[in-house]
């Protein structure tokens, strides 16, 4: 099929998440635009990207046909490369093109009266890593991301800013798991603002990084070590109080926990939250407390991305520069499918974003189909 022929809406479904233009000014951008008229032209390239993300169980050429059936039933000329053509194609498009997609495409989604997404004046996101991508068993990527660590398979480090109430990726970089989480999550910090709340988990709990956390003039809601001593400077009526981090002025929350099972039985705990947000009045324990539950948002992103999308596969790529081009393909894939999501909750007025969800249906076409939890929203 000559490049001329791949027109809007001949890639099927593909073009309504990341329409030609897009791809056109990414491709342009980058410089990554062909020199010389091709039958595999790069924009298709980004295209088959994305599907091979989409499809991962199936080899290089089943990829290229579920991508272009719709060509063959509507009797348009449609190429039938090889593997070994489709493996160039992805050399020669790279890891830059969908680097920059991943950029355009990632972002807050939330509109100001989407339920769900604030606290108070707020947008809430929070950091997390991610460390159970699985990488094929090369030397390349054993050299580069480290010798195996889970079940054979060297892993890849994750790191991702979410915005919790849509769990939309507003940020994402990853590399080789010997880094350090808040080492990953400092190459984000860039992306938060004042108008925002960051949750995360105790394993940011560290001085420097929520100093530089405060910095960004963002706000925080986090959970101490077990081990972390928190000096007592004034109590406050609903039983918090405030402390210092470092030098960081502080309040601090201690909730408990208690959980029942299915089954019956329960199980108790406790833990101590952190914030910046001092003011008792205004954020009172209670409500923070319930706040933090939205952290969980952020292993519900990971789990579609690595479960239902990828469906718990290794990745295709033998070497660190076609691991970075899939991961980007991956995580431009995810959001634009997410966005696609918020769309569909906004057209519903009062939808909570968190409801919707994804699964590939397991049927000829394989269409992604959307469901809704309770009516028709999953």
């Amino acid at each position: 099929m000559a490049a001329g022929q791949y027109g809007p809406g001949h890639l099927g479904e593909l073009t309504q998440f990341v329409p030609f233009d897009l791809v056109d000014a990414v491709l342009e951008e980058t410089r990554c635009v062909q020199r010389r008229l091709r039958d595999l032209p790069t924009r298709v390239g980004v295209y088959f990207l994305l599907a091979m993300c989409l499809f991962p169980e199936v080899g290089y050429r089943l990829v290229w046909q579920k991508l272009t059936t719709a060509l063959a039933g509507a009797g348009l000329e449609t190429a039938w490369p090889t593997a070994k053509a489709l493996r160039d194609l992805r050399r020669r498009v790279g890891p830059a093109p969908v680097h920059r997609l991943f950029e355009v495409l990632a972002g807050p989604l939330a509109q100001p009266s989407t339920p769900g997404v604030r606290f108070g004046s707020f947008r809430t996101v929070s950091f997390d890593g991610y460390s159970s991508i699985k990488l094929p068993d090369s030397v390349r990527n054993v050299d580069h991301f480290g010798p195996q660590s889970r079940g054979g398979y060297p892993m890849l480090e994750l790191m991702t800013l979410v915005e919790t109430g849509t769990r939309a990726l507003i940020g994402a970089v990853f590399g080789a798991t010997s880094d350090g989480e808040t080492a990953y999550a400092r190459r984000l910090l860039h992306h938060l603002s004042p108008n925002m709340l960051v949750l995360w988990d105790k394993g940011f709990d560290a001085n420097a990084f929520l100093a530089a956390v405060a910095d960004t003039g963002a706000q925080f809601l986090g959970r101490l070590r077990a081990n972390r001593r928190t000096p007592i400077l004034v109590r406050l009526a609903d039983g918090s109080y405030l402390s210092v981090l470092g030098t960081l002025p502080v309040r601090v929350v201690e909730a408990q926990i208690a959980v029942t099972c299915d089954d019956g039985s329960t199980f108790t705990g406790s833990y101590r939250l952190v914030t910046t947000l001092t003011d008792a009045r205004r954020y009172p324990a209670d409500a923070l407390v319930g706040l933090y539950h939205q952290r969980w948002e952020h292993e519900s992103a990971y789990f579609a991305l690595r479960h239902t999308i990828m469906r718990g596969r290794v990745l295709r790529s033998g070497d660190p520069v076609g691991v970075e081009q899939e991961m980007w393909a991956l995580l431009s894939l995810y959001q634009a499918l997410r966005t696609v999501m918020v769309e569909a909750a906004e057209s519903r007025p009062g939808t909570d974003p968190d409801r919707c969800g994804f699964t590939i249906a397991d049927h000829p076409r394989d269409r992604l189909l959307w469901q809704r939890q309770g009516s028709q929203m999953a």
